[in-house]
């Protein structure tokens, strides 16, 4: 078992909501989960070929067969209970930890849950293992990982504080290579290297013949896992949607609406562009992540680990990685922080940007293991972009052993702090 960092904020937000909503890519470890935290409930796995119990036809009379406190799993698959679990909250005064549910879909019926029980329901979402919880420790909250020490120091003023005290702090202490070869998934962890390609190769197949096709109508399966494949390749750049699908030979339109359906398995994410002005955030390239590395480098038919080191993506899935992990902590914060890229016309770019508390905190991400003062030029840039603007000092996560400074407002960090 993996301690998850989630665990805290998810009892909290059963103890205050009737419903909660778990959710995330498939086999990232809801269920386990929840069945760790609350093995006394009733438990229901939701089908899409098998109408259990009734559940779709007779929604009423399930919930009345299966009372609340209730854990109702893959929850997309009973669109029709959303109504009747409504109606029993409210005929109980939206008495708080009443559902459980969990979802691999953000689409239709998250949406009618969102809508319907407002104020009354709560979502997280889970995602891959982060490096903190691969070290099988303690579960962590959101205000003991390097991130949060880090924008409170900004804040403080107590930057030099922090870059003396990572030097002793934890590690992840696993190989770099190893960790973005074989991915983020919990199954993936407990397999000998050899069959690694195998785990990939059956969730591959199962979310291109399966789960997107129930998803989103997918008439071709097999031009879709082609174009999973071509968005594993492009992870870590800006997305153009005009031109997307002209290399396998689909439309536009439908390349956007596949992507979209990508977004809404949990597959990939955007960073929208950074702009002062909020409108222009929307008008502009975002750039786009693949949700693991372990299947981009199946994709790119990696043998192993030491396939990686010399491969063209290296670079790219080593920003990946690492966007997805400062994702990781965002989201145990609760929401409170908005992630930005920024790229300016002569081509300065930060990879990160994190918006929190009025504070802008910039974040680049280099594959070096003797970064340079030349490599914060986008880090200047950005700064001397937004003169009115209150940005804290510059971070580069990156292959150094131990954190130091590499420009006056620039400081380095090992990637793996926990």
């Amino acid at each position: 078992m993996y301690p998850r960092n989630a665990v805290h904020h998810l009892q909290s937000l059963f103890a205050a909501f009737p419903v909660v909503v778990v959710t995330g890519a498939r086999q990232v470890g809801k269920t386990t989960l929840l069945r760790q935290l609350f093995p006394t409930l009733d438990y229901v796995v939701f089908d899409a070929s098998l109408d259990l119990e009734q559940a779709r036809s007779e929604p009423e009379l399930f919930l009345k067969n299966h009372p609340a406190p209730v854990v109702l799993d893959e929850i997309q698959y009973a669109p029709e209970l959303v109504a009747s679990i409504k109606r029993v909250v409210d005929n109980h005064q939206a008495r708080p930890g009443q559902f459980l549910l969990t979802g691999s879909q953000q689409w239709q019926v998250m949406s009618a849950l969102a809508e319907s029980l407002a104020g009354r329901v709560a979502f997280v979402e889970l995602a891959g293992l982060s490096l903190s919880e691969l070290t099988k420790a303690q579960p962590q909250a959101s205000n003991t990982l390097w991130l949060s020490g880090w924008m409170a120091a900004q804040e403080s003023g107590a930057q030099q504080a922090f870059a003396d005290g990572v030097r002793t702090g934890p590690r992840y202490t696993g190989s770099l290579s190893e960790w973005l070869w074989r991915g983020f998934m919990p199954k993936a962890q407990t397999l000998e290297l050899g069959l690694v390609h195998d785990f990939w190769q059956g969730y591959h197949r199962t979310y291109v013949e399966r789960d997107a096709r129930l998803a989103g109508e997918v008439g071709d399966w097999h031009d879709f896992g082609r174009f999973v494949r071509l968005m594993s390749a492009l992870t870590a750049q800006e997305i153009n949607h005009s031109q997307l699908g002209r290399e396998i030979g689909i439309t536009p339109k439908t390349a956007q609406r596949w992507l979209r359906m990508m977004q809404a398995t949990y597959q990939w994410f955007e960073l929208s562009p950074y702009f002062a002005n909020g409108i222009k955030r929307v008008s502009k390239s975002p750039k786009g992540y693949l949700v693991d590395t372990g299947m981009a480098c199946h994709h790119a038919a990696m043998s192993s680990p030491q396939a990686l080191s010399s491969h063209p993506l290296f670079g790219a899935l080593f920003e990946t990685a690492m966007v997805c992990e400062i994702r990781k902590t965002l989201a145990l914060m609760g929401g409170s922080a908005n992630l930005y890229h920024w790229r300016a016309s002569t081509g300065a770019e930060v990879d990160c940007i994190i918006e929190r508390d009025g504070w802008l905190h910039p974040i680049e991400i280099k594959l070096t293991a003797q970064p340079t003062r030349k490599q914060t030029l986008g880090l200047q840039a950005f700064r001397k972009a937004h003169p009115d603007q209150r940005i804290g000092h510059g971070l580069m996560l990156c292959a150094v052993e131990q954190s130091r400074w590499i420009s006056e407002d620039v400081l380095a960090l090992p990637w793996n702090l926990l």
